[in-house]
């Protein structure tokens, strides 16, 4: 897990939520993020370790799968040489993807600034550290990114709670016999999307920018 801060006067690494297989607007059902299969495919290596801070928890912690961050490149082959991480192809990297989404892990895409992206973690709130740190605090024009956002339709909803189980962020809250999304502790990572029974959120390109919001 790449590291918060570089001696408190700044990140060493940038973070991008990354949606997976979900429907997102004026587009088809993709399994990852475009930008992110992009990524991928361009990548020579691509390898698949251990999450640090889950593993370092203990997997009793939260029963979450441990085998899925990725490396890409240059972080590739150290990960192999240094770490004993595997090797992947585009498929199986997609698939790691796919996996841990469905187990309720957030994608965040890591980069140093003026860098490219290196490390894809799947983060959750109980074990990672700097996860911990986000929660109830506007990060999105600090060290971390967001393209999209849910949109919620409240007419449609029927009170079940999935989505504020699945929220990492605390952005969706149980209310009055249904639930309410608050929008700026939104990082767009499709958790609540793919486990709605009603349809009744979906994802959408942020109208501002990351910093102006």
């Amino acid at each position: 897990m790449p590291e918060e801060t570089s001696g408190g006067a700044g990140p060493k690494y940038i973070g991008h939520t990354i949606p997976v297989h979900i429907e997102l607007t004026a587009r088809e059902t993709v399994l990852a993020q475009p930008e992110m299969r992009e990524l991928l495919a361009a990548a020579e290596l691509i390898a698949v370790g251990e999450c640090m801070c889950r593993r370092d928890k203990g997997a009793e912690a939260c029963g979450r799968p441990l085998d899925v961050c990725l490396s890409i490149d240059a972080e590739a082959r150290k990960s192999i040489e240094k770490d004993g991480w595997r090797a992947l192809s585009l498929d199986e990297a997609l698939d790691v993807l796919e996996r841990s989404h469905r187990a309720g892990l957030v994608h965040m895409a890591y980069h140093k600034p003026g860098e490219e992206i290196s490390i894809v973690c799947s983060c959750c709130s109980c074990c990672c550290g700097p996860f911990q740190g986000w929660r109830g605090r506007n990060v999105r024009d600090g060290f971390v990114e967001s393209n999209y956002v849910a949109r919620f339709d409240a007419d449609r909803c029927i009170g079940c709670g999935q989505c504020a189980e699945r929220c990492h962020f605390g952005a969706f809250v149980l209310g009055a016999g249904r639930a309410e999304l608050e929008e700026p502790k939104c990082f767009g990572c499709g958790l609540c999307v793919t486990t709605c029974p009603a349809g009744a959120i979906e994802l959408v390109r942020r109208v501002a920018s990351v910093g102006g919001r």
